[in-house]
């Protein structure tokens, strides 16, 4: 049986729908900003995480210098120089499977047409790099306090060049070990900072929103001017993650 309404009930029944269509689009408008405006809610923060470490390797470049007018001399004193710097390396424990020679520079005076004219002190000035490469960090820094020996045995040193100062660079080479573990540290480091951010701010902490790891550095122990991390045996390596979360009410 079909229900016949009048004119005045077919008008009240589009008045309703379109009172009820109004209210349901509303409740949707205002549903979709509360969670755009709980999207917007949000914490960033950063965790630590630090070690100190050892250096592991060690790289100390002697630089030796001879000069004289004759060339078979001048080598014969950049041999004598080797051997004197072997013997020391001995006398002080240090392991010398580790030597390499490098960097071997025969410079004459008299090829060079940049020269001024008149006399040269030495005509001849050979250079040599004995390299000194051991796992034994803190035996190369106990001998590298007494290069002075060298010097009284009548080993010429230079320092500058590629190597710098010439001085031991002391290197931590086994940071893939730690990643894991400090990755895990400064992540729980920086919930910690968001939970105290979400209790403070009397807000509940939701997922996360984004991440991001910093890159590992490696820094000297002692961070003062002038102070260079390779020449340091105690180091510091660090990790920074900033994290974003989501706050809720």
């Amino acid at each position: 049986m079909a229900l016949t309404l009048t004119g005045t009930q077919q008008a009240m029944v589009r008045t309703v729908l379109l009172a009820l269509g109004l209210s349901l689009a509303g409740w949707f408008v205002g549903h979709g900003f509360a969670r755009g405006r709980s999207a917007d809610r949000y914490v960033t923060v950063k965790g630590v995480s630090e070690r100190e470490v050892r250096a592991n390797l060690a790289l100390w470049p002697l630089r030796i210098v001879a000069t004289d007018n004759d060339l078979a001399r001048a080598q014969a004193r950049i041999a004598t120089s080797v051997q004197e710097i072997r013997r020391f390396l001995v006398r002080n424990r240090v392991d010398t499977a580790g030597v390499e020679l490098q960097g071997y520079e025969v410079n004459d005076a008299y090829a060079n047409q940049f020269r001024s004219s008149g006399e040269v002190g030495n005509r001849y000035v050979i250079r040599q790099t004995v390299m000194v490469r051991s796992e034994q960090p803190d035996v190369v820094l106990a001998a590298s306090q007494r290069v002075g020996e060298l010097v009284d045995a009548g080993v010429v040193l230079s320092s500058g060049g590629e190597y710098g100062s010439g001085g031991p660079t002391f290197l931590f080479t086994q940071l893939n070990t730690l990643k894991p573990q400090m990755i895990a540290e400064a992540t729980a480091r920086a919930r910690e900072s968001a939970q105290q951010f979400a209790r403070d701010s009397r807000s509940a902490l939701g997922g996360i929103r984004t991440a991001s790891q910093g890159m590992f550095e490696i820094l000297p122990r002692d961070q003062a001017p002038g102070v260079q991390e390779e020449s340091q045996l105690v180091k510091i390596v660090r990790v920074v993650s900033t994290v974003e979360y989501f706050l809720r009410d």
